[in-house]
């Protein structure tokens, strides 16, 4: 913007001076001109009374001691001045009685015949040539082109710096709407420049302010929500403890502990939510076998068989434990959901050439509906429509089978970890 700025400035400021100095310019020369000739004429009219007196004499003198090259041609063929043979112009003069101004190829030719005392016509000739008509006239025409030049850079200089007062607080105001991009919720700017861009400053920083607002009470009703889930949460591990059936007690547990540990990481999220979450990382291995190990007491219960495909090592990825098992366990619950008992179902993992890993969940049951709703909190059935949309979220690729098809399977690709 700034370099479009200088260069509007500079195009107009051209165009001005081409419209007052050129005109300006062939002014001068005419002026010029008009100089030459007007001195030549007053030579010649300063001889024409001596002409007419027929006094040879004194009309030596006098055209002897001109500056400009003046030459007089008498009635009997003598010259005087100037040595130069008649012209056209001095003939035609001479014969006709009248003053002439002839261009010639050496410049202006100013005749004027003059009859003397005796009836005879005298004939004053001079040459102003194109030396002494452009005279001065390069040196106008270079004084007038670095004056021109001159306003050219004053006006770019001008422009820049008027251009730089207007960049500059555009130039802050996109600083910081990429701070706020950032999460850096508490940067300001300074309102500044012309009156339109700080009355743009003042709506950002209220912008803001805004934000920051709104993330600061939604983190305070989640935190409630949160800490409101603590007393069903101890009620339900209470009685877990109190089923007889071991195995049925430590099954009920897990999932309180579990949920226990969701509760407490969504905590953790909103108090450290204006800051950068660092890098975390999990065994994926891991994860997905413990996962599938809790779900795998319900299929059991529900006579689905459950299949699973895992590495036989340590498999790394760039997804935090929690949130790798927040995303099967939404993707297992869908299945249990919206599958009737007795559908069969598996969970394979496995390592991708780059590092990246893939996880596939698929079944065997009537598969995604035709019209397979899209976007967050939109669900086709009883649910809060989050499932996938908290699977797809920790992926950095998210593909489900074709709707409308038999049998739905949800392939997700988990980022590699960065190299040490």
């Amino acid at each position: 913007m700034r370099a479009r700025l200088t260069l509007l400035v500079a195009a107009t400021t051209v165009l001005v001076l081409l419209a007052f100095l050129v005109p300006l310019a062939v002014l001068v020369r005419q002026v010029a001109q008009d100089r030459a000739l007007g001195r030549a004429d007053d030579v010649v009219q300063s001889i024409v009374p001596l002409a007419a007196t027929g006094d040879i004499g004194a009309l030596r003198l006098t055209v002897e001691a001109q500056t400009v090259p003046v030459t007089v041609f008498l009635p009997d063929g003598t010259v005087l001045g100037t040595p130069a043979t008649p012209t056209p112009a001095v003939l035609l003069a001479a014969a006709e009685h009248g003053s002439l101004t002839v261009t010639t190829g050496a410049g202006q030719e100013l005749v004027v015949p003059v009859v003397g005392a005796s009836g005879a016509t005298v004939v004053i000739r001079t040459l102003v040539t194109d030396a002494e008509l452009t005279r001065g006239v390069t040196r106008a025409w270079a004084t007038l082109a670095g004056l021109g030049l001159t306003l050219v850079l004053l006006g770019l200089l001008v422009a820049d710096r008027l251009a730089r007062t207007i960049v500059r607080p555009i130039t802050e105001l996109s600083a910081v709407s990429h701070r706020l991009a950032r999460a850096e919720l508490t940067a300001r700017a300074d309102p500044a420049g012309p009156p339109e861009l700080r009355e743009v400053a003042g709506a950002l920083n209220h912008l803001a302010g805004r934000i920051q607002d709104l993330l600061a009470a939604e983190r305070e009703r989640v935190a409630d929500l949160s800490h409101r889930l603590r007393t069903p949460l101890t009620a339900l591990r209470l009685e877990a403890e109190s089923l007889r059936d071991p195995d049925e007690s430590a099954r009920v547990a897990a999932a309180a502990d579990q949920l226990a540990r969701a509760v407490t990481a969504v905590i953790q999220q909103t108090r450290r939510a204006d800051t950068p979450a660092a890098a975390e990382g999990c065994d994926a291995t891991a994860v997905v076998a413990a996962r599938v190990a809790f779900w795998a007491v319900l299929a059991e219960d529900t006579g689905r068989a459950l299949h699973q495909e895992l590495p036989s090592g340590p498999t790394p990825v760039a997804v935090a434990a929690d949130d790798l098992a927040a995303a099967l366990d939404a993707l297992l619950g869908n299945v249990f959901a919206h599958t009737p008992d007795g559908t069969a179902l598996s969970v394979s993992l496995s390592a991708r050439p780059g590092g990246d890993v893939s996880l596939t969940v698929a079944d065997d049951g009537p598969g995604f509906p035709a019209a397979l709703p899209t976007g967050r909190g939109t669900s086709g059935g009883d649910s809060t429509g989050l499932g996938l949309d908290i699977a797809r979220q920790i992926a950095t690729s998210f593909k489900t089978s074709p709707p409308g098809t038999a049998g739905a399977s949800i392939h997700l690709t988990l980022p590699a970890p960065p190299p040490s």
